[in-house]
């Protein structure tokens, strides 16, 4: 057996049909991956995945905010996926959702979904709820709804950080004399 090394950098930059590749052999490898058949967005929308609202995520955020990293898992899946099935669910690549949340691996990345998903099932006040699941292909899987919640939490909230550093650098202007 021959084994190499790749730095983030080389496998960042190498063809998608090999980072695909990589990424298989690391969900296979750490294990993952379901053992049973792939899950079609009609079996993930049974297994109780729920459409959040903007008020569910903002809920969230609030039970997940002391955890940084947790934040930015949430707000990675605001950005616009790929909608797969009827009904409709959002797919992202957890490899994605690693390179831009720059954890060290996918398991903490299933770590801060599943304080995700925790945090849901608080907020809700329901155990059988599920913000996400997962296929066997290494996505993850949420509601339109859910994303187009996360996008607006985040849009309002940055509206609020601009409006709030406007007010802020209004105050600071001496008056004309």
């Amino acid at each position: 057996m021959t084994g190499i090394t790749l730095t983030a950098e080389q496998i960042r930059n190498a063809p998608a049909p090999v980072r695909q590749w990589i990424e298989q052999e690391v969900i296979a490898t750490l294990g993952l991956a379901p053992r049973t058949p792939a899950a079609t967005p009609a079996q993930a929308q049974a297994a109780h995945l729920v459409a959040c609202s903007v008020e569910d995520m903002a809920g969230v955020l609030e039970h997940i905010r002391g955890v940084l990293p947790a934040v930015n898992v949430l707000f990675e899946l605001g950005r616009p996926g790929i909608s797969l099935g009827r009904p409709a669910v959002m797919t992202f690549r957890l490899m994605d959702i690693l390179h831009h949340t720059r954890l060290q691996d996918v398991g903490q990345v299933m770590t801060c979904l599943e304080m995700i998903n925790q945090a849901l099932t608080e907020v809700k006040k329901d155990p059988t709820v599920r913000f996400c699941g997962f296929d066997n292909e290494g996505h993850c899987l949420i509601a339109p709804q859910t994303q187009e919640s996360i996008a607006t939490l985040w849009q309002t909230m940055m509206e609020r950080q601009q409006a709030a550093q406007a007010s802020e650098a209004g105050n600071r202007v001496a008056p004309a004399a």
